[in-house]
Parts: structure tokens; C-alpha cells; sequence
């Protein structure tokens, strides 16, 4: 079986925009309502939304990798970065810390051209502290000998999705990466109009080169998001990889048939269904934080210190709040408290309009934020 970069015209990926442009045109006109609800939400708001989908995407990015972070550690590691934790938190997970320097760098050098340097710093921070002390290499590009295969099923009876270029073919396909990419870029000689399009080409062709021995999921989605961001700053708003992360069969699915040609207008326009879906994502995200901003603004007002500890943790879960809702027992839980201060506080609760009954269920009420 030939893949992509085996065939004549590697990498002269080709595509039909056409069938593409209301999708390219629903993505821009979200853009612009996206940043512009982002400006009105006033600079410290702001701030700390862009900070949580910084976040969410690092954790979904290695979630896709089979990795779980916790989201109050990647969350402590980016504001203790950013100088915000006074004092720092400590945080000992060495995945958390690595990946929100990653984010971090990526945010902040979205604008510069795109180098091998950078590219290592990458991967030296999403594998803190591993250096020398594993089989990984970090900072540098694969060099072993055998094939870089895409697997799956039980040892010795493998399926195999895909084969990258062999390891001493990489630092020339990754030094003719670097160039398209930044030639590409909005300010390059050939740029690319579309960012979508540019990302999900850039990503592909990343893929398909495989040069890390790990880590190229998501350092691959990092550079789209860079492809991203240098058209417009507010693209952090944006988590592409929770849009994967929710169907990560699909993900893999459609890269694995676009490394089989470079006539990649399918592989285009599943990209762009996924920036779409991340963008809804983006929408419901934002919604929530005003509402819940409003929301806390009234409890803070006629709540006591346990009532409010309990609505600040369902608040924490995002769109939506508890599977089943909260109960006594889970309030009691929370709150540390007596089942029968729980049921007095949470039927105070739903008296003041804080909370709202579900519909009946199990053998206790429950109950969900009202708003």
C-alpha cells in the first residue's frame, strides 16, 4: 500500500475550495461574534476565560493521547507561569506543568515564523523532566531504525493504519514543513487566505512526517492552533481537541484515509466540521461563564458560606452541572455537613430561585443550578 508521502506529488496537496466556502463562511462570521463577545466581557473576565480554554484544550490534547491531567493542576501551572499565584500553588505533576508551558509558549510566539528550534523546545516541555531518564529522545527528531508505525490489536497480531517516513529521511521533510509553513503564514510569499485550511493542511502534513518518537498528536494540534492564532489573537477561545477528544474514532478515521492521497478535500472539510463543532463548543462556554458571573454575583447575596461552597463546585463541572444532579447525600458530602442541614439548605436554595428540581428520578430529589 502506497501512503501520501510515498506518491510522485508529495507534498503538493491539492483540493477543491469550492464546496468548502459555506463552511469557511460560517467559521468567519462565528469568529468575529466569538471576539467580539470576548471584548465585552470586560479584561479581567476576559482574561480568565482565555486562561480556562488555554486549559481545557491542554487537557484534552493529552486526554486524546490517553493521558488524564487535572484541570486545577494545568490551570495552577499556567497562572503560576504567568505570575498569577501569589503565592505559586504547588503542583507536582511534571505532565501539567510541561504541556502549560507549551500552551503558553505557543500563545505567545504565535506571531514568529515557525523553526526547528521551537519545535524542540516543544517537545523538551511536553515531556518535563523525562530527559535521559526514559526510551523517549526529547528535542530532537526520531533517529531510530525501525519502521514509525501507526498500530493497533494485540501484540503480534497488529493492524497496521499507517507508516511514516523513515527516520533519515525526517530532517528534510521536516525542514520542508517549516518552509511551506511559514511561506504559507499571512505575512509569508505564498500565504494560504484561509486559516482553517491552512491548519488542517499544516496538521496532516505534520502527521503524516511523524518526526517525534512521541508526542506528535499533540504538538501536530499545537501547530494548528498556531496556524490559527496568527490570523486572529482570540482563537484560544477555541479547543479543538475537546471537538476530537468527543469523537477521537471519527479523528483518527479521516486522517488515516487522507494519508493515503494528496487530493485532500475530504480530509478539509472534516477539519473545518470539527473547528465548527469546537466553536459551538466556544458559544455555550462563553454563555455559561456570563451566566454563571450574574449567577454567583445574586448567591454571594443570600447564601451562607456552605450553600455557596456547594454552588462554587457544581459551578466547576462547566456546561452542565452533576450527572443526576445534587442530592442531600452530596451536598452532605460537599459541604460536610448532616443530611438534615442538607435538605433544609438545598430546599432553601431551590426556594430563592439558586437551584431547580429534576424531574423525578430515584429515590431522592435532585436537583441542578437555575440558570
Amino acid at each position: 500500500m502506497n501512503y501520501n508521502w510515498q506518491l510522485p506529488d508529495w507534498p503538493k496537496f491539492k483540493y477543491d475550495i469550492k464546496g468548502l466556502e459555506p463552511q469557511l463562511l460560517s467559521y468567519a462570521q462565528i469568529s468575529g461574534k466569538l471576539s467580539g463577545t470576548l471584548e465585552g466581557l470586560g479584561a479581567p473576565l476576559r482574561d480568565e476565560t482565555l486562561i480556562d480554554f488555554m486549559v481545557t484544550e491542554a487537557i484534552k490534547s493529552s486526554k486524546i493521547e490517553g493521558e488524564e491531567i487535572l484541570f486545577e493542576d494545568v490551570k495552577s501551572s499556567i497562572l503560576n507561569q504567568l505570575g498569577l499565584n501569589k503565592p505559586p500553588k504547588q503542583v507536582d505533576d511534571l505532565r501539567a506543568k510541561g504541556i502549560a508551558q507549551m500552551m503558553l509558549h505557543v500563545n505567545a510566539t504565535r506571531s514568529l515564523p515557525l523553526d526547528e528550534s521551537t519545535l524542540f523546545q516543544w517537545h523538551d516541555m511536553l515531556f518535563l523532566g523525562q530527559s535521559g531518564r526514559s526510551r523517549i529522545k526529547t528535542g530532537g527528531w526520531r533517529t531510530h531504525e525501525d519502521p514509525m508505525q501507526i498500530v493497533s490489536g494485540p501484540y503480534g497480531k497488529w493492524k497496521i493504519h499507517f507508516e511514516a517516513p523513515p527516520s533519515r529521511q525526517v530532517p528534510f521533510e521536516m525542514e520542508r514543513f517549516i518552509q511551506w509553513f511559514n511561506d504559507t503564514a499571512p505575512s509569508g510569499s505564498t500565504p494560504i487566505v484561509h486559516a482553517p485550511i491552512r491548519a488542517a493542511i499544516a496538521h496532516l502534513y505534520f502527521e503524516t512526517i511523524h518526526p517525534f518518537e512521541d508526542g506528535n498528536g499533540r504538538i501536530g494540534r499545537a501547530i494548528s492552533e498556531k496556524a490559527l492564532l496568527q490570523q486572529s489573537p482570540f482563537v484560544t477561545i477555541l479547543s479543538l481537541s475537546t471537538s476530537i477528544e468527543a469523537k477521537k474514532k471519527a479523528y483518527y478515521d479521516a486522517l488515516q484515509q487522507a494519508q493515503k492521497s494528496n487530493e485532500i478535500t475530504d480530509w478539509l472539510e472534516y477539519f473545518l466540521h470539527m473547528l465548527l463543532k469546537a466553536q459551538e463548543m466556544a458559544e455555550a462556554s462563553i454563555r455559561f461563564i456570563m451566566n454563571k458571573t450574574n449567577f454567583m454575583a445574586s448567591a454571594m447575596m443570600q447564601t451562607n458560606e456552605r450553600q455557596l461552597k456547594v454552588l462554587n463546585r457544581l459551578l466547576e463541572e462547566g456546561p452542565g452541572t452533576f450527572v443526576g444532579g445534587i442530592n442531600a447525600k452530596k451536598y452532605g458530602a460537599i459541604g460536610k455537613c448532616s443530611k438534615t442541614t442538607a435538605t433544609r439548605e438545598l430546599s432553601d436554595l431551590l426556594e430563592k430561585g439558586l437551584l431547580k428540581k429534576l424531574p423525578a428520578g430515584g429515590r431522592s430529589t435532585a436537583y441542578e443550578l437555575n440558570f
